[in-house]
Formats: C-alpha cells, structure tokens, sequence
C-alpha cells in the first residue's frame, strides 16, 4: 500500500468552510454591528467600543471568551500529539498550563480597574510609568509574542486542514484569517467576545460528540478496552522515560519537563500577550474576577480531555486497518504537524467526523486570530501611531490605524507562517521555543501593576538581562546536547526548557537587586491622572473627560478590594491544585493505571468537559445574553440607561459604571460556591 495518506474530505470541503463560513461571519458580524448600534448605542467607530468594548462586558462573555482563548488549534492539536507521545499525564499538565495563568490574570486585571480605569493596553501603563523607551521595549515583546503565537495556531490549522480536505497548505494558511479580519475590522472588540462566544458554542458541542465518539467507536468500543488496546502497544512500543514505558502511567520524564516548560511559557503567553489584558479592561467591575476565574477553571478540560482521548486512540489505533496511515506507523513530521487527532477522528467517524473536525479546527483559529488581530492593530494605533506620530489623535484617526493594523496583520501573520513552513519550523517547534523570547517580560510587567517599588532603570534592565540569558543557556544548551545549532535541536525538550526557566527566572533578581539599590516609590494616582478615555473629536475639551477620581466611590473601592481578595484565593488555589497537588503528586507515585482507575480517569474527565460546556455555552445566555439577543433580534432600543449590551441587568440612572449590588451578589455567590 502507498504511504500517501488521502484526505477523508474533498477540497471543496476545505474552500468551503475557510472562505463560506469566513464570508458568513463577516456578513454576519457587519449587521450584529449594526444591530448592537441601534439597541444599545455600541458604536465601533468610537476607540473606546472597538478597542475596550466600553468596558461592561458581563462575567459569561467574558468566562467564554476566556476559554476561548485555550481553545486555539495549537492546544486541540497539541495535546493530542503529545498525549500519543508521552503519555496521559501530558493533558493534565497542559490543563494545569491554562488554569494557573488565567486565574492569576483575574488579579492583574482587578488591580488594573483599581489603579488605572481608563487603561485601553498594557503598554499604555507602561509608557506612564517608565517612560518612552521602556515603552519602546514593551512594544517588541509584546508584538513578538502576539505574532509567534498567532504563528503557531496557524500553521497547526492549515497543516490539519490540508490533512483533512488535500487543500493547498500555503492558500489555507492565507484564507484562514481572511474572514476573521473582515469581520475585526467592522466589529472591533465587541466583535471578538460575540463571536468568541458563537465560536466556542460551537466547538465544544463538536468536542463533546467526537470524544464520546471515539470511545464507543467499534475500533474501540469502551474504555476498558481503550486500557487493554494501549497496554498491548505499550508491550510493542515502550515510552522511554515512563515507569514501564507506558503511556498509562503519571511518572513521565518528557510530560514532568514539558509541563514545567508550558506553565511556565504560559506565564509569558499570557502575561505579554495585550489581548488577555484588553478582556480584562473590556469587563465590567463586577464581572473582571468571576469572569476570568470561572473560564481559567473551565479551561483546564479541554486539553485534557481532547489530549487524553485523542493521544491514546491513536496509540490504539495506529496497528490496525482503520487507521489513515496503515500499515505503517505515522512519521515524525506528521506527528510534529499535528496530525494526530485528524488521523484518530478520519478513523473512528469517517468523513463526516472529519467535516466535524474541520469546523472546529476553522472556529478555533478563527476566534484566536480575532483576539490577536485586535491586540496588534491596538498596538500599532494605539502605542505606535497615537504615541509618537500622533499624540493628539482623535478617534476617527485611530479607528483608522486600527483598520489599518487589522489589514496588515491579515497579511503579514500568514506570510511569516507560510515562511515557517516552508523553512521546517513546525507547530511544535514554536510551541517549545516561543517561551524563551517572551518570558523575559513576565516579572517587570506584574510588577508594574504590583509593586510600586519598581523602578525605571529595574523595569528596562531587567528584561534586556533575561532575553540575552535565555538566548545564550537555549543556544548553548542546544549544542552541548545535539552538537549542532539547528531547527530540531533547539526545538528539543531540555533545550526549550532550560532556555525558558532562565528567560523566566533571571529578570527576577535583576530587577529586585536594581531597584533596591536606588529605591524609589511610584504614585498609583499617577495612572488615573494621566490615562484619560479618547477623545471623540478635536474639539472635545479635557474638563468635558469623565473625572477619573468620582470613579472610585466608597461602594466600588470596598467591592474591588473584596475581589482582588478572591483574585489571590483562586490564584493560590489552583497554582496548588492542578500544579503541585495532582501532576506532582501522581509523579511520585512509580505506578501504571488499573483498569478501575483508567475508568475513573476518563469518567471524570468528561464530566468537567460536560462542566466547560455550561460554562461556555449556557451560563452567558443566563447571564442577561438571551433577553439582549431578543433586543437584537427585534430591532428594539434598550431601556434608558443602559447602553452596553453587557451593561446594567437592573439599570436606574444613566451611569453603567457602578457594578449593581445586586450582579455584584451573584457573582459573590458564584465565587463562594
């Protein structure tokens, strides 16, 4: 038999589904655009709508779009390859990877909303504080990081579309963001978290049928014989590293390396990633904290479940006739491209469970590219043109450089991709290495919201410092291991992983050692001061801006104080939990799985995926959104007062700044609970 393996799906599928459903949110997007304008006065020609969402969007959208964000080609396709790899402790590493980052982020943008409310970007906080070159430095990082994660969740898509469908690798990489940056460039921020909800409706319906699908297939038929399927291939085909070369087993070498070098990347993935921090500017006060922890705990489903389902079918599958790839095994370029779960779902549901897997692969990097289109176009108009070409800006002009900045990124994300491709950099590759490029900002940035006691020369030398070791110990470590500086050797675990805790690490004493040398203490006050909201025309005088200071009312200050308290319980809590307490914990235990607790195992995995579906797709609607689509729908205006679709549920007066006592008690209670 030839090895080719031919695609389940024609290429008219593939076409299809890029430019149709492309086409179709876009169309979709200019009159939910429209609509939103006449209901609830969201205009997205104002900088404040299209880049912050005005600030009110409530703790569904916000918990959905936060799990939309682990929803990326990259973590489906990932985990799966690597599951098939390394073993069942990979998705949970993984899980811990999102849950610890997103959690901690809800504390970030509390303290945000504390000491700087009219805050559009990170880099913004930056310029007040430490001033144009530090700036300067922020906008490289932080551009770098959007840009190589954004690189990578495309070419994990297109690398599967084209397995699925036989479409040209390099025009699905370039028609995949098309339709996501027509409808960016209408929607704005709003238009991300509306179709990061559809989007995420969507897939984890689709996530949920394929997984329960591939366990009563008849290739495999039940969870007792995907156990027995795996242990016969672990007889065949240890896993070196792993107690008793089984992929059943907790004690894995490359999955304790590989978790420790993504929770850890994660931090940099997150924490310099400006669109993370643009949802958090964009929700509500009383929806910041509910918000990102519900979705960071949610979260952690997805990459376990897929990857410990998808990674073990294949293991199953990949001797037998059902497989893509039989009779021989698949290849390390196609393991590397992420295949993997393509090749299980071709192989259990056929061609209809490969269009399955299409869609949500289209919707997953979609709703991504969104977020990262919107986060580089803020930059190029917001830190860039408004900054230094423009300081006087008005709205229009930056509403213009955002559409701009949407347009280029269309452009340039997939030529650096195809480039990548074209060049062996794989998926994986940049999975493993990108930490080493964005980690170095990590420190300095939390600090710059944290610890007033930062300062200018800590928050410039320190990230300079870190980038310069973690090149040097990546490089170094590459060829004192390999021999050789190549794409395959700094693409390796320990290289990757020692080049990373360094880049993560190092800024840390640095900027300690700096700053207590010269102390100094920063005013927070400065930030509400200096950081107004856009002004909507040249003639718009400052005394017509909001005063930041009747902001902070008694009632807000406590509320907010209350929630950076359960920003700091939730952080610690799931740090211990799905960090230390269960991979490391299940680490020490030398044991391979009992058939019982395989079962346990799997069980229990679905249900919290059944959990991130409520979360995702339900708990938005109970939260105002089916009464708001009904507005929509209808054409109707919305009450007096309330001009945000995520605005007040219960609005009085015309202000929909003060978070309701009433949705501040709901989500109290949901955080109790």
């Amino acid at each position: 038999m030839s090895g080719q393996v031919h695609p389940p799906l024609p290429q008219g599928a593939g076409y299809g589904v890029v430019v149709g459903f492309g086409v179709a949110f876009a169309l979709g997007m200019i009159w939910v655009t429209k609509a939103l304008k006449k209901s609830f006065n969201e205009d997205n020609k104002s900088t404040e709508t299209f880049m912050v969402a005005n600030r009110t969007v409530g703790t569904g959208l916000t918990a959905s779009a936060v799990i939309s964000s682990w929803l990326y080609s990259t973590a489906l396709l990932g985990a799966s390859l690597l599951t098939y790899r390394y073993g069942l402790a990979l998705g949970v590493w993984w899980g811990a990877s999102a849950s610890t980052m997103v959690c901690f982020l809800s504390l970030l943008a509390i303290e945000a909303k504390r000491r700087a409310p009219n805050a559009h970007t990170l880099l913004e906080l930056i310029r007040v504080r430490y001033g144009t070159f530090a700036h300067l430095l922020w906008i490289v990082f932080c551009l770098l990081t959007n840009v190589l994660n954004f690189t990578g969740m495309l070419l994990g898509a297109s690398a599967a579309v084209t397995s699925l469908t036989g479409m040209d690798v390099i025009a699905s990489t370039y028609l995949l963001p098309l339709g996501v940056g027509v409808y960016t460039y209408f929607g704005g921020l709003r238009a991300t978290f509306l179709t990061d909800f559809l989007h995420t409706f969507i897939i984890m319906i689709i996530l949920v049928w394929l997984m329960i699908k591939i366990l009563v297939a008849k290739e495999i038929g039940s969870i007792g014989a995907l156990y027995d399927a795996v242990v016969a291939a672990d007889k065949i085909r240890p896993v070196a590293g792993n107690f008793e070369g089984s992929h059943l087993t907790m004690r894995s070498e490359q999955c304790l390396y590989f978790g420790i070098l993504h929770v850890i990347s994660n931090f940099g993935a997150v924490i310099m990633d400006t669109g993370f921090w643009q949802k958090g500017f964009s929700a509500d006060v009383a929806a910041a904290v509910p918000g990102y922890v519900l979705g960071g705990v949610a979260s952690f489903s997805v990459p376990w479940t897929v990857g410990t389902f998808g990674g073990l079918a294949a293991v199953a599958l990949e001797s037998t006739p059902a497989f893509p790839t039989y009779p021989r095994l698949m290849t390390t370029e196609e393991v590397s491209s992420g295949l993997v779960l393509p090749y299980v779902v071709q192989a259990v549901t056929g061609a209809g469970g490969a269009g399955a897997l299409l869609i949500t692969i289209f919707m997953a990097c979609t709703s991504v590219a969104s977020a990262h289109m919107i986060a580089i176009s803020s930059i190029i108009s917001f830190d860039i043109y408004g900054t230094y070409i423009n300081e006087k800006a008005t709205d229009k002009q930056l509403i213009r450089w955002s559409h701009i900045g949407v347009v280029v990124t269309s452009l340039v994300i997939p030529s650096l991709a195809t480039a990548f491709d074209q060049g062996g950099v794989d998926m994986t590759w940049l999975l493993y290495v990108v930490g080493n490029i964005t980690n170095p900002g990590c420190f300095p940035t939390i600090f710059a919201l944290l610890w007033k006691g930062q300062t200018k020369a800590a928050a410039i030398t320190a990230p300079i410092v870190g980038v310069c070791c973690a090149v040097s110990v990546w490089l170094g470590t590459a060829y004192a291991y390999f021999g050789e500086i190549s794409i395959a050797s700094t693409g390796s675990t320990m290289p990757s992983l020692f080049g990373c805790v360094t880049a993560f690490f190092v800024p840390l004493p640095v900027s300690l050692l700096v700053s207590l040398a010269r102390p100094s203490s920063f005013e927070w006050s400065v930030f509400r001061r200096q950081i107004k909201k856009v002004r909507q025309s040249e003639g718009e005088k400052a005394e017509n801006q909001e005063d930041p200071e009747s902001w902070f009312t008694p009632e807000r200050k406590q509320y907010m104080k209350k929630m950076t308290r359960w920003a700091i319980f939730w952080t610690i809590f799931t740090l211990l939990g799905h960090f230390f307490l269960w991979p490391f914990a299940m680490y020490g235990a030398k044991m391979v799985f009992s058939k019982s607790l395989f079962t346990a195992w799997i069980v229990v995995s679905l249900i919290y995926l059944f959990f991130t579906l409520l979360v995702s797709n339900i708990y938005p609607l109970y939260d105002g959104g089916i009464r708001k689509i009904w507005t929509v729908v209808t054409g109707r205006a919305s009450r007096k007062g309330e001009t945000s679709i995520e605005g007040q549920l219960e609005a009085s007066d015309g202000s929909s700044d003060t978070p309701p006592a009433k949705q501040a008690s709901v989500e109290t209670k949901v955080l109790e609970a």
